[in-house]
């Protein structure tokens, strides 16, 4: 796996340990720690940031793919051995938590489909990353956890309130309580996961995933996304004004009369986002 990640990567972040590229309307994002089973560190997570901004902003990536480097992780946590210099106390770890907010809110608020392809370990920080994608593929060996109550920290407000609506509290109160490891089959039982797959079949699943969502509509797909948010919000806090714009764009595009007429025509549409 990692060989094969590397090779496709065009442009690094932090060092490396963040790689980037593009195929065929697909994005990928690679965790490139392995050494450390792909321990986030702060540059990582800035790194994460700046790679999810280009991918955002480059007009011929539809979906984002986030996959760790070689056959142990997708992300095993935080790198703890940083946690003496940048989390060692709450002003510490505010200000940690602050340079790292950006990278998370982008994630959690991105504006393209995004798909989280999981081997091995996704633990702590792994898990955020995870249950903010859109989808998560597993393999078979994955294992999924979150030790913060084995290592005294408050798991913030945001992952909890993702990990509760994937599990329900009931779960979530387990896993954070306990602090225990659970393996790919109970992780797509309980709801924490959309799919488990063979360990030699995850990435071409994922990238089959990937690029079905590729050669869809956008705006639809757009619209989609911003209805689903939207519903999982209370009703007073719902933008319906923004589920009608999308509605109506979606309506008055050109894909709309593309996929009309390619379904008569019998033929493959050609989306183009307009």
């Amino acid at each position: 796996m990692l060989n094969v990640l590397t090779a496709r990567a065009d442009k690094p972040h932090a060092d490396g340990k963040i790689l980037q590229s593009v195929a065929d309307g697909v994005g990928t994002i690679t965790f490139n720690n392995p050494a450390k089973r792909n321990a986030m560190s702060l540059d990582m997570w800035e790194g994460l940031g700046a790679a999810l901004a280009e991918l955002r902003d480059d007009p011929a990536v539809r979906v984002v793919i986030l996959v760790g480097a070689g056959d142990k992780a997708f992300v095993s946590g935080a790198d703890i051995s940083q946690f003496e210099q940048n989390r060692h106390n709450a002003e510490a770890s505010e200000e940690y938590s602050r340079r790292s907010a950006a990278s998370h809110a982008l994630l959690a608020n991105y504006p393209k489909p995004t798909i989280a392809c999981i081997r091995g370990f996704c633990l702590g920080g792994g898990m955020q990353v995870a249950m903010m994608s859109d989808i998560r593929i597993a393999a078979a060996n994955s294992q999924f956890g979150i030790p913060a109550a084995k290592l005294g920290i408050a798991y913030g407000y945001d992952g909890l309130k993702n990990l509760v609506s994937l599990v329900g509290p009931s779960w979530a109160r387990l896993l954070m309580y306990t602090g225990m490891r659970i393996d790919s089959a109970e992780a797509l039982r309980i709801g924490l996961v959309d799919r488990v797959v063979p360990d030699a079949d995850l990435w071409s699943a994922t990238l089959d995933i990937a690029r079905t969502i590729s050669g869809n509509a956008p705006l639809a797909i757009k619209a989609a996304k911003i209805t689903i948010a939207q519903a999982l919000k209370d009703p007073d806090q719902r933008d319906m004004d923004a589920i009608k714009a999308i509605g109506t764009a979606c309506m008055d595009s050109e894909d709309f009369r593309e996929g009309r007429r390619a379904f008569m025509e019998k033929r493959k549409p050609r989306f183009t986002g307009r």
